[in-house]
Parts: structure tokens; sequence; C-alpha cells
């Protein structure tokens, strides 16, 4: 037991992880073929595509870059989740642990008091800004986490930064809301996220965003396999974890900024993929990384084709069946840990 403790980066995932990562891109291509298929006219425009030029439309400029856009931001998101929970060592951490959704909020109450109109509704340069404003929002955010806690040495003072900035940016934008009625029912989009106007050129923004924050995530997957043994040993192992920290933390605020930005806020997709990676496989850090990302990419996927399928022609709102069906899994999970402790005791 003392060796395993000693060196438990060399735990071995074997094939386990390799053969969930294949599972999960299967899961993933069946649902977005999944995804052309499912709207409003069904499976008709699907099949009239190549003779009727509006059913082409609707698949090519309607479903299939909301269908990417879905997979995209869940990825961005799951693996948001991973890093923030491997950071803080806190398996209840999700990326929006350090302000960044009340940022958001902010930032688009703003810009739609300003502009006067919906952020799924406006078009061209004005829409850009909305988008822009959620993302700057959220940056804004954890930058100023950062500033309260004078940097990410020490965690305890971040998370306590990130409480007192999301709360004190949340109230501020009830304050926008209240004092602009009118945009209350435009913002409510937002709040309950949404894919529904996701374009090709947002999944490529976002397909180059998920991109480069795994490849930096991996890089510094050793680090947070340090982290994971306690910040005592992994200064032993000669880590800079100051610096490795905040490149880390930039990371997160740039993925899930991002996702935020195209979607709106969604709820728990960024919370339960790494746990139920960590279910599945036992795997380090460059292992469980990617594979949180493609579990998040095929949570909200699945969840935005169920939203657009319950109630058809109807949808419902993907970020509230996200927080039912991910809060759902969770309450499970502790109650079926309390389950096995309880089994112990006895």
């Amino acid at each position: 037991m003392s060796e395993c403790r000693a060196r438990p980066c060399t735990l071995q995932t074997g094939l386990a992880a390799p053969w969930m990562a294949l599972a999960l891109l299967l899961l993933s291509l069946l649902l977005m073929l999944l995804g052309a298929g499912i709207g409003s006219t069904g499976w008709d425009s699907v099949w009239k595509a190549h003779g009727d030029p509006l059913a082409w439309q609707i698949v090519t400029d309607i479903r299939l870059p909301r269908t990417a856009g879905a997979w995209l931001a869940g990825g961005l998101l799951g693996l948001a989740g991973a890093v923030a929970q491997g950071v803080f060592r806190n398996p209840l951490a999700d990326p929006y642990l350090l302000g960044s959704a009340s940022g958001a909020s902010l930032g688009v109450a703003l810009s739609m008091a300003a502009m006067g109109a919906s952020p799924f509704a406006l078009a061209g340069l004005a829409r850009l800004g909305v988008t822009g404003a959620a993302f700057a929002g959220a940056a804004l955010a954890v930058l100023l986490t950062l500033v309260l806690a004078q940097g990410a040495h020490n965690t305890m003072r971040l998370l306590l930064a990130g409480v007192v900035v999301g709360v004190v940016l949340g109230a501020t934008a009830s304050l926008v809301l209240l004092m602009n009625p009118d945009i209350m029912q435009a913002m409510q989009s937002f709040m309950l996220g949404s894919t529904s106007f996701v374009s090709w050129s947002a999944c490529a923004l976002m397909l180059g965003v998920l991109l480069l924050s795994c490849g930096v995530a991996w890089s510094l997957s050793r680090v947070l396999d340090g982290l994971a043994l306690g910040e005592a040993t992994a200064h032993s192992l000669g880590l800079p974890l100051a610096p490795l920290r905040m490149v880390l933390i930039l990371l997160l605020a740039l993925a899930t900024g991002t996702a935020v930005a195209q979607t709106g806020l969604i709820a728990f997709v960024g919370l339960a993929a790494p746990h139920l990676v960590r279910s599945l496989v036992q795997a380090l850090h460059r292992w469980l990384l990617v594979l949180s990302a493609a579990m998040g990419a095929v949570l909200l996927l699945g969840a935005d084709l169920l939203a657009r399928w319950l109630i058809a022609p109807q949808e419902l709102p993907v970020g509230v069946l996200t927080a039912v069906l991910g809060g759902s899994y969770l309450l499970w999970l502790m109650h079926r840990r309390h389950g096995l402790r309880s089994g112990e005791a006895a």
C-alpha cells in the first residue's frame, strides 16, 4: 500500500480508457446522425435534402451546425470541469466555480440593455457583440477572482473569492434586469441555455478553442496528477505549481467562456462528465481530460436531442434538461456512496 501511495502515477489504465474513447466516438457519430433528422419536419427534410433546396437548407444550415455546436460546447464544458476538479482537488468543482457564469450573465444583460434586443435574435455585428459580451464577462469575472485571491497559489482563497465574485456579479445582473424589465424574457433564453442559433462560424470557433484547450491541458496533465497527491508532494516532484496552476485556470476560463458565449448557461455537464468517466475507468489525467471532454460532448448532444424530441414540434430549454438529468444522477451517486459506506460500517 505504501508503494502505491508513493507512486500513484504508475497507475495502469490498460485498454479500458482507449476502449471508452472509441465507444464515446461511435456514440457521438450516432447522435450526430440522429441530430440531422430531429426537428419540426422530422426525417422528411433529410430524405428530400438532395432535391429540395428548402429541405437542404434546414439540414445544412440549422440542424447540422446546431448538432455540432452542442457537441463542441459539451466538450468544452466537460474539459473545463475535469480541469476545475483537478486544480481544486474537489469532485464538486464545476466550470462556473470562479464566477464565470455570473460574469457572462452580467455581460449579456448589459449588452441587451444597451441594444434592447434578444441575444438569440440579433444578426451580424450586433449578435457578435452579445456573444462577445458574454465571453468578456466570463473572462473578467475570472480575472477579478484572481485579483481578489492575490493569484492562484492559495486554492481556498481562490474558491472563496470565486463565490464572492459570483454573488456580487449575479446580484448586479439582477439589478440590471430590474431596471430594464423589457429584456427579462429575452434574458431567460440565455439563462436557460440554447443551441438553437449556433452557426457554422461559432462551431469553427469552438472547435479551435477545444483543440487548443485539449492540447494545453494534455501537456499539463502531469501537474494535475501531482496536485492529486497534495501540494507538498507536487512541490517535491519539482513542479512550479503557481505559474502552472495559473495557466490551467486561464484555460478553464477560456473553455468555459467560449461555450457560454455560444450556448448560454448550461448546468451540470461540466460537473457530471468527469464523475461519469471516473465511475467507468480509472485513469491518469492525460486520459481523464480527453474522456471528460468526450463525455461532456455526448451528454450535451444527447440532452439537446431530447430537448428537441420530447415535446416536438416545440422544444425544451436544454439547460433545464441537463440540470434535471445531471442533478438526478448526482443525487443517485451520493445515495449510492452513502449506502456503500453504511454497508461497510455495518
